[in-house]
């Protein structure tokens, strides 16, 4: 039985000493290798290959694996809340929003992208009922994906995009069961008609 991973956090940079590369990269490249590898199957020599740093170099900036796992958690739903917002402002009301965000997970779900998966199921899957940093994580993850979705609901509502009759709180639930659920089918490669899925799901609105 493996054990839990140590929580940790980041080290802190000591005053006026500058960082000799540029953090968001080093942790997209961890993204990268913990998306597709998962917590437990990556080493130290996957990360600092993925990451183009020497080992020192790491232990440096974060102390161990775990807080490098950490940071590359906040970097991914970062870059990844970034990206859903602007689909989402490219449609002209509330239905059209979460349509493009709904397209956007799709989209997501597919290709070399889909086939390394989601470091936010990756880790609800693998390290949710052990580590509580992360559990913590996960669920603020997923809760504000919902409140986001609900709030699309509401405001199609308002702009009379989307019925009066649809429960904004319920549908945003079974629209985060959808979305990650996407991102599960990616990860196994199955095919994935975006289009149609996503016409199914916005019946959910009718």
């Amino acid at each position: 039985m493996q054990k839990t991973a140590r929580q940790s956090r980041p080290a802190a940079q000591p005053p006026g000493r500058p960082r000799e590369f540029d953090m968001d990269t080093a942790l997209d490249g961890a993204i990268r290798v913990f998306c597709e590898r998962g917590y437990h199957a990556t080493s130290i020599g996957d990360l600092t290959a993925a990451m183009r740093l020497a080992t020192g170099s790491v232990y440096k900036a974060f102390c161990d694996k775990h807080a490098v796992f950490v940071a590359a958690f906040e970097r991914y739903v970062s870059v990844r809340r970034e990206q859903t917002r602007s689909a989402a402002a490219r449609g002209a009301n509330g239905r059209e929003q979460l349509r493009n965000v709904l397209l956007t997970y799709v989209e997501n779900s597919q290709g070399s992208e889909g086939r390394r998966g989601c470091i936010v199921v990756g880790s609800a899957v693998e390290l949710s009922a052990v580590d509580p940093v992360i559990r913590a994580r996960v669920t603020a993850q997923l809760k504000t994906n919902e409140s986001f979705i609900a709030g699309l609901i509401r405001e199609g509502q308002a702009d009379g995009s989307v019925p009066d009759h649809v429960e904004a709180d319920d549908t945003a639930r079974l629209m985060i069961c959808v979305t990650q659920g996407l991102r599960v089918v990616g990860k196994a490669r199955l095919p994935l008609d975006g289009e149609r899925l996503v016409g199914v799901a916005m019946k959910l609105l009718a």
